[in-house]
Parts: C-alpha cells; sequence; structure tokens
C-alpha cells in the first residue's frame, strides 16, 4: 500500500468516527494535516500530468505551447 492510499483511508476512517462519535481535539488536528497532505500529493500529481501533457492537431502535427515544450525539456520528457 502506498503513502497515498495509507492517507487516504486513514482520512476516511476518521471522517467516518466523525460521522458515527465525534473526533477529540487530536484527531481533527491529524485530520487536517492528512488532508493537507492529500491535497499537496493531488496537486503534485496533477502538475506532473500537465507538465507531460503533449498535444497533438487532427493532422497528427504536435502544436504543444512552447512554454510546456521548455518545462518537459527541463525535466527531461522531451
Amino acid at each position: 500500500m502506498t503513502e497515498a492510499d495509507q492517507v487516504r483511508k486513514r482520512i476516511n476512517e476518521l471522517y467516518k468516527k466523525k460521522q458515527e462519535i465525534g473526533l477529540t481535539e487530536a484527531e481533527e488536528a491529524e485530520r487536517k494535516e492528512l488532508h493537507k497532505q492529500f491535497i499537496a500529493n493531488f496537486r503534485a500529481g496533477f502538475k506532473q500530468q500537465l507538465d507531460s501533457l503533449v498535444i497533438v492537431d487532427d493532422q497528427g502535427k504536435d502544436v504543444t505551447p512552447e512554454k510546456a515544450k521548455q518545462i518537459q525539456k527541463k525535466k527531461f520528457l522531451r
């Protein structure tokens, strides 16, 4: 199980407990921290997907914007 899976699982456990009986202050703080971590991981993964995106027109020509191409070259994706 990856770290992201563990974070998601724990967030879900805390959510379920919050709905059933409520959370202690420590658990609420843990939930907030895990949520921040989850969002940061999501944003990093989404940015990686966008950075590696190649846009191709109907004729098969690469029309990826130059700015994106430069980012891809810096990350050795091109």
